[in-house]
């Protein structure tokens, strides 16, 4: 759908910030699926993954492929990463930073892919009216993968100190072990926990969420007449270039404070 010729500006953006959104059954309203979230991730997680299996399952100990060269370059570069925060002895740590790395990167590289050539395929191709393609601009994505880091965090928690360890940690960390402050430590540890997530979900969501927006406000300007069309393309290429780091750089934080927080832990208080 060009912008400019059939919607204003503001149903422009509104058309491609709409969701292929269903409730679950009668109620809706929390209990809403974004289906195309849902999808997209399933596919790129699919691909992405099944090229990494296919790639190591060929591997071979003399001189690697550029493919292989690419892919073990890239579990050293997280593997150092690991080894350099996270001094624990669970041998799950690395490879779900792996994992973070890779699915929340190339997530956020569906940015890339131009927005109104996606809205046409969706719409003639696929007969869908609304389609986001990218699910790291769905706040639900972030906090879905947010929150299971905070799962596995709650989980190393208990199982380094034990259920009553962390227990007492909760009441006599960080002011001291005396009654009168266990209210004010359960207060500080809470507010810690719940920062977690946020923090880790809403930096990626915002993110991705202006680059997103960025990009659209460039087709609207690039619509505007020849001017606007060679000021917009060249802005709309810088900002792609730029929106390379940030998309790069956003699944690094991503999987660093993954490995920070289940760091964090293993640390007894």
């Amino acid at each position: 759908m060009a912008a400019g010729t059939e919607l204003t500006p503001t149903e422009y953006i509104q058309h491609h910030l709409t969701f292929l959104a269903k409730p679950v059954g009668e109620g809706g309203g929390f209990w809403t699926l974004n289906y195309d979230t849902f999808i997209t991730t399933g596919i790129v997680g699919a691909l992405v993954f099944g090229f990494l299996w296919l790639v190591t399952r060929k591997a071979t100990t003399g001189i690697p492929s550029k493919t292989q060269a690419f892919v073990e370059l890239t579990v050293d570069f997280v593997n150092e990463q690991v080894k350099g925060i996270y001094h624990g002895e669970s041998k799950v740590v690395a490879p779900l930073a792996l994992t973070t790395f890779v699915l929340v990167l190339f997530l956020n590289a569906m940015d890339f892919l131009p927005i109104d050539v996606m809205s046409w395929i969706y719409e003639h191709v696929f007969n869908q009216h609304t389609w986001r393609g990218v699910p790291t601009a769905d706040v639900n994505t972030t906090f879905a993968l947010a929150l299971s880091v905070f799962a596995l965090m709650i989980f190393y928690s208990i199982k380094v100190k034990g259920l009553g360890g962390w227990i007492h940690e909760l009441f006599c960390s960080p002011f001291g072990s005396n009654p009168l402050l266990w209210v004010f430590n359960l207060l500080f540890n809470a507010v810690e926990y719940l920062s977690k997530p946020l923090s880790h979900s809403l930096r990626l969501y915002g993110n991705m969420y202006a680059g997103e927006i960025i990009f659209m406000l460039l087709g609207l300007w690039a619509a505007t007449g020849i001017v606007g069309a060679v000021l917009g393309g060249v802005l709309h290429l810088g900002w792609s270039i730029f929106h390379i780091l940030i998309v790069a750089l956003q699944a690094y934080i991503f999987m660093m404070l993954t490995i920070v927080y289940i760091s964090m832990a293993h640390e007894h208080h």
